[in-house]
């Protein structure tokens, strides 16, 4: 065991030997901290939270009662293989939110980029690709071996299925179901999710210019009405696209998929 001698842990707290705890750490009481577990600087565990497995920390993470972080997959045909659960810095895991180790199949490792929030009871599966500064609202679930690119936000109660890529700035509205991949700054609603249209808030929010989202709302219109099948639309653009947001669009999508795309209704 490896503690720095400004952590505070606290005397109900339980911490295997093994486990790596960074300076400025605080665990609460009635915390489990297993024995391959490494925290970076200042994360504080709040009580009751549990933390397993090959998992590491990144500073001045917070994890919440009741989650758990690092635990063995959801998945069948793990079969006790070493595996890991890497987080970034100044992530926030909030009550009951769950976050799994990744499995041989999918790579082996489930990642987390920096500033992340897990409302409660969010979870994360197994192999799943988590950028920065994304937010999964109360209840949200990413599957095995997902792929969410940055600032990307979901809704409470929404499902993501496996396999499913969800590109840089989207956003899934509560109570959807995603079975295909969504474009970069797409906006999906909808029981069965459907792409009904662009991510106009959270752009505006970004101070993205009145120009650029005036071509963001070209392209999107030349993809759900062009001729042709959507790659062939999105090809097409590739040739004229001057906007680094149309062309992140347009790589994303030429880029391959296993689950195929949601496509502009």
């Amino acid at each position: 065991m490896a503690i720095d001698p400004s952590a505070e842990i606290h005397p109900a707290a339980y911490v295997d030997e093994g486990a790596m705890i960074g300076p400025g750490c605080r665990i609460g009481p009635f915390c489990t901290v297993g024995a391959n577990v490494s925290l970076g600087r200042n994360v504080k565990l709040k009580s009751h939270a549990v933390l397993t497995g090959f998992t590491e920390v990144g500073d001045d993470t917070i994890v919440f009662p009741f989650a758990v972080v690092g635990e063995i997959p959801q998945d069948l045909k793990f079969d006790g293989e070493r595996s890991e659960l890497i987080i970034g810095c100044r992530n926030r895991i909030r009550e009951g939110a769950t976050l799994n180790l990744g499995t041989r199949g999918g790579g082996g490792v489930t990642r987390v980029g920096d500033d992340c929030l897990f409302m409660t009871g969010a979870h994360v599966g197994h192999d799943a690709i988590v950028g920065n500064r994304v937010v999964m609202a109360n209840q949200a679930a990413l599957a095995g071996h997902c792929i969410v690119e940055d600032d990307v936000i979901i809704g409470g109660l929404s499902g993501i299925h496996q396999f499913v890529r969800i590109g840089k700035g989207a956003i899934i509205g509560a109570v959807t179901m995603v079975t295909n991949d969504v474009i970069p700054h797409g906006l999906v609603q909808g029981p069965r999710g459907a792409l009904d249209g662009l991510n106009l808030v959270g752009l505006k929010r970004k101070g993205v210019d009145r120009a650029a989202i005036m071509e963001l709302r070209a392209a999107f219109q030349a993809l759900a009405q062009g001729e042709g099948a959507f790659q062939e639309r999105a090809q097409r653009l590739s040739d004229e696209a001057e906007s680094p947001y149309v062309k992140e669009i347009v790589e994303f999508i030429l880029g391959g998929s296993d689950r195929s795309f949601l496509t502009p209704s």
